[in-house]
């Protein structure tokens, strides 16, 4: 029941009717007895400043930030984590110490989700990515910042190859097909295999060049299971699409905003229900 002491997040973007978020943290909130609804809003480009200083007149729980404000909203933040401000944007913002503190929980997200799915830790392993975009350099630096012992970026164009490999650190390099062959992660950040878009028939690599210990991670989570995931499942490779990410991420960002554990079980129940809906 929304009363008095309810508190507020919200995801703004534009566009943001269409987002999953509301029906994720709702069901957190719920399950976690956290007096706060959670509602999306629209926020026009240019207009991310507002939203902060209304989350400070309102005394919100705090925000997610989609497109076209990851960026413009860095500058309304008292704070940035170190992961924001080396990538350039933040998707999270939140109260720490009186401060409106900005951070980017995907690359988190991601990692998380290797873990809740496999069990597994990047450490010492060698993870290739397709792809050069936001995603892509969230995922990682993530994946360096967890002990991986490469981080080897593949895509198209080369300078932006570079620049996400970058973001791993010392462990990152532009690489080439043929580091599929010994990689214990391969993941792909690309649009390839994406619903209703030109890329949904497309894959970005051909899973026959993957050792059988592979893991395969999509993170298209519309389709559930895009022709590469279908793929490398037939070859009996491990796999996973981008639910646990997206999941993940949004635990991470709950935990920012109520200081609790997120009911990872209720937010992943929420968001297949969204995702199966849409089918």
């Amino acid at each position: 029941m929304i009363s008095a002491t309810t508190r507020v997040a919200a995801v703004i973007g534009d566009p943001v009717r269409h987002s999953m978020s509301p029906a994720i943290h709702n069901a957190g909130f719920e399950a976690a007895g956290i007096d706060g609804v959670y509602v999306a809003l629209p926020v026009v480009s240019g207009q991310a400043a507002l939203a902060v200083a209304a989350m400070r007149t309102f005394d919100w729980f705090g925000l997610s930030v989609t497109t076209p404000h990851k960026q413009e909203i860095m500058a309304s933040c008292d704070e940035l984590t170190d992961t924001s401000r080396l990538l350039g944007a933040v998707n999270c913002v939140f109260w720490k110490d009186g401060k409106i503190v900005g951070d980017s929980t995907d690359g988190d997200g991601f990692v998380r989700g290797l873990a809740a799915d496999f069990g597994l830790s990047p450490a010492g392993l060698k993870c290739v990515l397709f792809g050069a975009g936001g995603a892509a350099g969230a995922v990682a630096h993530s994946l360096a910042a967890a002990g991986a012992a490469e981080v080897v970026v593949l895509n198209r164009t080369p300078d932006r190859a570079h620049v996400a490999a970058s973001l791993a650190g010392a462990v990152g390099r532009v690489g080439t097909i043929g580091d599929l062959a010994d990689a214990a992660l391969v993941v792909n950040a690309t649009p390839m295999g994406m619903g209703s878009t030109p890329h949904v028939d497309q894959v970005p690599f051909d899973v026959a060049a993957l050792q059988p210990a592979a893991v395969v991670s999509d993170l298209i989570y519309h389709p559930a299971e895009t022709r590469m995931i279908r793929a490398a499942r037939a070859r009996g490779l491990r796999v996973q699409n981008g639910l646990p990410m997206l999941v993940h991420q949004a635990v991470a960002a709950f935990e920012h905003w109520t200081g609790v554990p997120g009911p990872v079980q209720a937010m992943t129940a929420a968001a297949q229900a969204g995702l199966d809906s849409r089918s």
